[in-house]
């Protein structure tokens, strides 16, 4: 348990997660879509799981494939026999893991097991270990929701070594999009539950989509729902963890890179932020619907 005051409240996005099949073929395109190679490649003793890991702006990606047997392996299987490979799960960080619970269960979450996890780079050794837990599906709409402490003695993640000149390789996650069927329900989670702050509630008639932007440690989480969508009554796996927008230095560049690199990307065009210009990414993905944004230079 950790000493000091609590700190009942989530810092930051920690890292999104992504289900494959296969590490190797994952890794492979995902570098080339990040313009980045791998921070970490390892095993978790225990939980039948492999990874790779991207240290990224605020933020990392973790790729995760079954490789044994274990809990985690099968929840991966099953996951990926349903869905195929795409976005499994996202985990906000706190130093104070118990202060963080305590609070939530003060907003309503029932209370909640936590674990202990361990982990170790299979080429240099290092080990990273942590502290987390589960939130119910049933209390975050069907949306995977891991709270993660992790260990200050544990080997620091690096950045993802550029391999592509840095002003074209994807830096950072601008935000992630969760998709609901209604809004308002998915607000009493991310806002009044997790207690995360909301930048922004914006309704689109030309996209037919009212948009809310949760803020945490520099990371958006975009709810994004049709606007006559009405109430589902509380449905509790009505929410899906849909897409990922890609930070870049310079939009043009990393537009050329991809298409040089074989990707299908689409045109630049301006993005709805002012100042920013974006451009889609439609191969090579891991089936995670992809936006690139930038600045408008």
């Amino acid at each position: 348990m950790s000493s000091g005051e609590p700190q009942a409240a989530f810092k930051g996005l920690d890292h999104l997660i992504v289900a494959v099949s296969d590490l190797d073929a994952a890794a492979r395109v995902t570098s080339r879509l990040l313009g980045r190679e791998p921070s970490w490649r390892g095993t978790h003793p225990g939980a039948g799981t492999a990874n790779v890991l991207y240290g990224l702006d605020r933020a990392y990606l973790e790729l995760l494939a079954p490789s044994g047997i274990g809990p985690v392996a099968d929840a991966l299987r099953h996951h990926i026999d349903k869905n195929g490979e795409g976005l499994f799960g996202l985990a906000l960080g706190t130093p104070d893991l118990d202060g963080t619970l305590v609070q939530m269960q003060a907003r309503g979450f029932p209370p909640t097991t936590v674990a202990t996890g361990d982990g170790h780079d299979t080429a240099t050794g290092a080990r990273r270990s942590w502290r987390s837990c589960v939130l119910p599906l049933t209390e975050t709409r069907g949306v995977l929701v891991l709270g993660i402490e992790h260990a200050a003695t544990a080997a620091a993640l690096s950045l993802a070594r550029a391999s592509s000149a840095e002003e074209s390789t994807l830096h950072g996650i601008d935000h992630a999009v969760v998709r609901s069927v209604d809004a308002d329900a998915s607000i009493a989670i991310w806002g009044g539950k997790l207690g995360l702050r909301c930048a922004l509630d914006r309704r689109f008639e030309a996209f037919d989509a009212r948009m809310v932007f949760f803020r945490v440690g520099g990371v958006t989480i975009e709810i994004v729902a049709p606007l006559d969508a009405a109430a589902d009554g509380g449905n509790a796996t009505a929410d899906t963890l849909f897409g990922l927008s890609w930070k870049t230095a310079n939009v043009h560049a990393a537009r050329q890179r991809l298409a040089d690199s074989g990707f299908d990307v689409s045109p630049v065009r301006a993005g709805r932020r002012p100042g920013t210009n974006v451009f889609s990414v439609h191969s090579g993905t891991l089936g995670i619907p992809t936006l690139v944004l930038g600045p408008d230079v």
